[in-house]
């Protein structure tokens, strides 16, 4: 009944945690991510809606992109019964933190932030426990494989780093999120094969 709010800061990217929560709690298939935008409210509002009958969850990315469709969101909110929506349902939001974020969803929900890990090491530990196990160890070129994950989280830890220091140095600053780790895994993984 209560939508779970994750407040973002720059680097923290929630969705690898809550696909694992989801493959974890048997909804591997049952969890849908989106990404919020321009045209994308009357999609999410249908969403929320099968969500809500079927008992499947809803994860609706950068709602701060979305501002005219907040007080959609909001009602759509307030309208969730407990009579008629179903046990396994889940709402799950993910927003900078912007003005135009409804009240009411920020004081009844579920608040969470995920502050990036500071230091390279703990960005470290945190890029290797990312990884699926499956994954990682289904590679045949092994000794390759292992040298270049290193190398891969090595250079997303000095990434995320070097953000408290803007684009001094760089032409653009660029947060190299989890979600872009866990593609450049996926894409070294597919070469090396």
């Amino acid at each position: 009944m209560v939508p779970i709010v994750f407040i973002l800061s720059p680097g923290a990217d929630p969705i690898l945690e809550i696909k694992k929560l989801a493959q974890k709690r048997g909804f591997a298939n049952k969890w849908k991510p989106m990404s919020l935008g321009d045209g994308q409210g009357e999609k999410a509002e249908r969403e929320i809606e099968a969500a809500i009958d079927h008992g499947t969850w809803v994860v609706l990315q950068n709602c701060h992109l979305a501002t005219d469709w907040m007080p959609t969101l909001e009602k759509k909110v307030e309208e969730i019964d407990e009579e008629t929506t179903h046990s396994d349902f889940r709402l799950w939001l993910t927003c900078m933190p912007s003005n135009d974020f409804p009240v009411s969803i920020l004081q009844n929900g579920i608040k969470i932030t995920n502050e990036p890990p500071k230091g390279i090491k703990a960005n470290l530990v945190r890029s290797y426990n990312s990884y699926d196990v499956g994954e990682f160890d289904s590679v045949e070129k092994q000794y390759e494989w292992r040298r270049l994950c290193y190398s891969l989280s090595f250079f997303h830890a000095i990434i995320q780093e070097r953000l408290k220091f803007g684009a001094l140095g760089w032409n653009i600053p660029y947060a190299f999120s989890m979600s872009d780790l866990a593609i450049s895994f996926a894409q070294l993984r597919i070469y090396l094969d």
